[in-house]
């Protein structure tokens, strides 16, 4: 059992590395680069009216 908590130890690090890695090349992705775009141009929309 100590083996195993030992284990999960030392895996963790390498397991949020790839689960960095991951979510950063789906970021990146050429795919997802529309999706940015238009996120990135949400603060330039006109105010439609309906806002505080």
């Amino acid at each position: 059992m100590e083996e195993l908590v030992v284990l999960a130890r030392e895996l963790w690090v390498v397991w949020l590395f790839l689960l960095f890695v991951g979510i950063v090349t789906w970021a990146l992705w050429p795919s997802q680069k529309q999706r940015w775009e238009a996120a990135a141009r949400i603060p330039f929309r006109e105010d439609d009216g309906h806002g505080p």
